[in-house]
């Protein structure tokens, strides 16, 4: 046990948590560079064989660093890839990291401390940081960029070689420490626990890029928006945003319970796929797209302007044909298959626009947060796992076994712990927050 994580859990001040010693090693979670290669062959590849809790040696601090004891993380399935060691194993970003410079050399360890999303207490501040101190309550963003290249000044996204904090380079959001880029923090959410606060940025902040900002498809008031898997990590976020920016949102679903809980984020268009007869083959061929798209046109009497793409294969083909002429489908990510297959007829004949949007900028994060805090965007959190269970967190989202976001616990020794303002939290609403929980 770490006295310095005991004092951050006691509310040390700045002045105790800096008398304290960093500890040398600290627990966390990770993969193993010598395993990699142990699922081939084989058809259910379980992220609890490769994910393994055990000490790690602190690594040293860059001059635009901060260490941060973490409170909580959550899980994206960037995880799952980093656990299962495909597309590639994450080892070979570690591997080009450490041959960079000096501080990119920490990286490439035969360990892999993963996770991208994390909630916490800066603890050390290197000597170029300076909007942060110690003590500084925070979330941890997963962007982190070269802030000195000069695109990174237009859009942080286009920096050339951004690197998703956790899955691209090591001392990730799993552990009881973790190492990240002043650029990433951003102050904690005061009506919301450690978990809570942990659960949001990257499913979140992708959304908002992908609909809200000038970057990605621009949304406005009016605008039809078909939000595949609505109860998802990033459907959730996108179900809340097309809503409160004015929009009409449609989501998309797999059963009746989860029809009713995107009811309950106010989503009144609703279509449960259980329920709907798409044919044989249901969303690959078009026979299945035409029934999508009469069911959108029975329930808003439209098309969509814009369609909210992750699924990838199973979904894309579908997507493209049921825009609207001149429609946007936006796409951050392939959950089901990166090779899609489309009628490339349906795209240019009705002149759609294909949107690729990848991660976030630090405005754009900071907008995201800012919405966090206002309560106008609410944690899709659903389940918390201990830190000596993250490889059944891990494995609930390879399976699909959860709702919105699964957490999992570092520092808190328990849940609902870090709330700073309850009257806030009253005013807002226990039951909105909570939503996904119950």
């Amino acid at each position: 046990m770490s006295d310095l994580l005991d004092a951050v859990r006691a509310g040390a001040s700045p002045a105790e948590l800096l008398n304290c010693d960093l500890p040398t090693h600290y627990r966390a979670a990770y993969t193993r560079l010598d395993e990699i290669g142990i699922f081939e062959g084989e058809t259910d590849k379980d992220v609890r064989r490769s994910i393994h809790v055990g000490d790690v040696e602190m690594p040293e601090l860059a001059p635009d660093e901060v260490i941060v004891a973490v409170m909580s993380a959550a899980v994206n399935f960037n995880s799952v890839w980093t656990a299962i060691f495909e597309p590639m194993p994450t080892f070979y970003f570690l591997n080009k990291l450490g041959k960079k410079d000096r501080w990119g050399a920490r990286h490439d360890q035969a360990f892999h401390q993963l996770g991208s999303d994390a909630s916490g207490v800066v603890v050390r501040v290197g000597a170029g940081v300076r909007h942060f101190k110690v003590g500084d309550k925070v979330i941890v963003t997963p962007s982190a960029i070269d802030d000195q290249a000069p695109a990174s000044q237009d859009d942080g996204v286009l920096a050339p070689d951004p690197i998703a904090w956790g899955f691209e380079n090591n001392y990730g959001a799993f552990g009881e420490f973790c190492i990240a880029k002043a650029t990433q923090l951003l102050k904690k959410p005061s009506h919301l626990s450690w978990e809570e606060s942990a659960a949001n940025m990257l499913c979140a902040g992708t959304a908002y890029r992908m609909l809200i900002s000038r970057n990605g498809a621009r949304m406005k008031m009016g605008d039809v928006v078909l939000v595949w898997g609505a109860t998802g990590g990033l459907g959730s976020y996108a179900v809340q945003l097309v809503k409160n920016a004015g929009g009409i949102p449609v989501a998309v679903v797999s059963s009746e319970d989860k029809a009713e809980l995107v009811r309950r984020q106010g989503c009144e268009h609703v279509i449960n796929r259980a329920e709907v007869d798409f044919g044989d083959k249901g969303l690959s061929h078009p026979k299945g797209w035409r029934r999508l798209g009469e069911e959108i046109r029975r329930l808003v009497g439209e098309d969509p302007h814009i369609v909210f793409e992750y699924l990838g294969r199973e979904t894309f083909g579908a997507s493209v044909y049921v825009a609207r002429r001149g429609g946007k489908i936006v796409t951050c990510g392939s959950s089901t298959g990166y090779r899609h297959e489309y009628d490339n007829r349906y795209l240019w004949m009705n002149v759609k626009s294909i949107v690729g949007s990848h991660g976030f900028n630090y405005q754009e994060a900071a907008e995201t947060a800012r919405l966090l805090d206002l309560g106008l965007l609410h944690p899709t959190l659903s389940k918390v796992y201990p830190l000596e269970q993250t490889g059944e967190a891990v494995r609930a989202v390879q399976t699909n076994n959860h709702i919105g976001k699964v957490g999992i616990l570092f520092g808190a020794t328990e849940e609902h712990q870090g709330i700073d303002d309850p009257a806030k939290r009253e005013r807002l609403g226990e039951n909105m927050i909570n939503l996904y929980r119950q």
